[in-house]
């Protein structure tokens, strides 16, 4: 009998320990479905997201803009500048339960920086990597680099996550197959059920810092077992799932929801702490836009109030904004940027005239199923067939739209494309070393691939210089030259705003990426 009353009193025990497990399973639904899981090869803020599920970063930035050492417990710089020094923390684990090594690191360095816009030109002035010990490796540079720690410790695409070494010699133009990171969150690939859900599960052997979180920096505390995100289309939906209990969190809510959410007291709006940028990108490979001067009547015949009206509405979430590197930072200016993204249809017929467009069709990419973005294509299409251009406007899912944009060239039948309109956060914006579309460096440069060699002059010199008006100098000549060529249009700024279940605790200051450390669920 006593065995029996045993025995039943440990299966209770189990039993309440499953329910505790349930009861922390956040339930999210993300701005997007998740289709690609490689951070490194995919430049979608998805797939980004996932990452910072997974991966840890060497350094990070806190919600001042700040660079803050991450898996790097201490480093050092030689007096010439030239040599860089760093050690990681003790205790460092991957999920399969082998240590962090500086040869994981350097792997994943090498693989970063053949995607990325900065690591490409810290690899410019790389003379190579060193392992010293098994915590401990250099960067050993031929030239001085400024921002060398900026450059590693960027918060967003792409993101230097560190991968085991075995992972991060795959090709960089190739995805990965294997998901071991060493971040808080162990990713359940076997419960993955693409266009339904994805699972993460508390890492239980991974170490925080010490510090307090702020932004992608400090201490990442998990205060929930489970992570699932889960694949709603509809936003009407959402917000029902929402406001029923079913789901915990929309990280992008619809604006026209917003009135209602507000006066709900289940719910908590979170308005973004950072803005984003949208912009019109154009592939230089192909015709039209091979052409510098039909590409100016583009910038020409848009105009930033009507992609905002059109995608967001609510003018307390965006504003217009003719600085490149976003307005109210240290490097906002409009040099460069006199009569642009007015919708001066008129004046972009006649550009479009003298330089001999011959009618061909600019094939536009949009993505249907992106609330914050789905309007652009349309509003796009409109204002270039105002000008003259003829558009064929294309509809896919978000993820089908970037798997699309590694065509280079072709015609629309075999994948190719002219145009097509995204998102920038804030910061991944902030000067033109980091901003990815201002890269013109041809064929290493990202889908739109600007081949430019006095461009990529002045992001060197940019690289050089030293103080910040030196810094606010470069980058009105960075901008000035980047509108003459086209390498991307801005079209004004927005705002986001997350809802969350009102039992749902949060950081007070949210973090410019959404990560689920720091949140909790009573």
């Amino acid at each position: 009998m006593r065995r029996l009353l045993l025995a039943s009193a440990a299966a209770l025990a189990a039993f309440a320990s499953s329910i505790a497990y349930a009861q922390t399973t956040l339930k999210v639904v993300m701005h997007s479905d998740v289709k690609v899981l490689d951070p490194i090869w995919s430049g979608a803020y998805i797939t980004r997201n996932h990452g910072y599920m997974l991966y840890d970063t060497l350094f990070a930035m806190d919600e001042k803009f700040a660079i803050k050492p991450q898996m790097v417990e201490s480093w050092t710089t030689s007096p010439d500048g030239l040599t860089w020094t760093f050690k990681l923390r003790e205790g460092l684990e991957w999920h399969d339960g082998q240590p962090v090594t500086a040869e994981d690191c350097i792997a994943s360095l090498k693989r970063w920086s053949a995607r990325d816009s900065m690591g490409q030109k810290l690899a410019q002035a790389l003379q190579e990597y060193k392992a010293i010990d098994p915590r401990t490796f250099q960067i050993v540079l031929k030239e001085k680099f400024g921002q060398l720690i900026e450059s590693i410790g960027k918060p967003s695409v792409v993101v230097p996550f560190m991968m085991p070494k075995r992972v991060a010699e795959t090709d960089p133009f190739k995805q990965i197959d294997d998901y071991t990171g060493s971040g808080p969150f162990v990713f359940r690939k076997d419960e993955w059920k693409p266009g339904e859900k994805l699972v993460y599960a508390k890492f239980a052997k991974y170490k925080p810092r010490a510090e307090p979180m702020s932004g992608l920096a400090g201490g990442k505390v998990v205060g929930v077992d489970r992570v699932e995100w889960v694949w709603i289309a509809d936003a009407e939906t959402q917000v029902n799932a929402l406001t029923n209990g079913e789901i915990d969190m929309i990280e992008s809510v619809s604006y026209d929801h917003l009135p209602i959410l507000e006066k709900n007291k289940s719910v908590r709006v979170i308005p973004s702490s950072v803005s984003n940028q949208y912009v019109f990108r154009m592939n230089w490979l192909q015709p039209p836009f091979n052409n510098a001067k039909i590409r100016q009547a583009a910038a020409m015949t848009m105009n930033q109030e009507d992609f905002l009206q059109a995608n967001i509405g609510d003018k307390r979430f965006y504003r217009t904004c003719k600085a490149m590197f976003t307005c109210e930072t240290p490097l906002a200016t409009t040099a460069g940027m006199e009569g642009l993204v007015e919708g001066n249809s008129a004046k972009a017929k006649q550009m479009l005239a003298e330089a001999g467009y011959d009618g061909t069709p600019v094939t536009l990419l949009y993505p249907t199923d992106l609330g914050v973005i789905k309007q652009l294509g349309p509003v796009a299409k409109a204002a270039l067939e105002k000008a003259g251009f003829k558009v064929d406007l294309v509809p896919m899912d978000w993820q089908s739209l970037v798997t699309r944009l590694s065509t280079k060239k072709g015609p629309p039948s075999e994948g190719g494309w002219n145009a097509f309109s995204t998102s920038w956060s804030q910061v991944d914006i902030l000067d033109p070393l980091m901003t990815p579309y201002l890269a013109s460096n041809c064929e290493k440069a990202r889908p739109g691939w600007p081949c430019d060699e006095a461009m990529e002059k002045l992001r060197d010199k940019f690289v050089k210089a030293e103080t910040p008006a030196e810094k606010k100098a470069v980058a009105e000549e960075v901008q000035r030259h980047a509108m003459q060529i086209v390498t991307h249009v801005p079209l004004g700024e927005w705002f986001g705003a997350a809802v969350v279940r009102a039992n749902i605790g949060t950081m007070q200051v949210p973090p410019p990426v959404t990560v689920f450390w720091g949140m909790t669920k009573k």
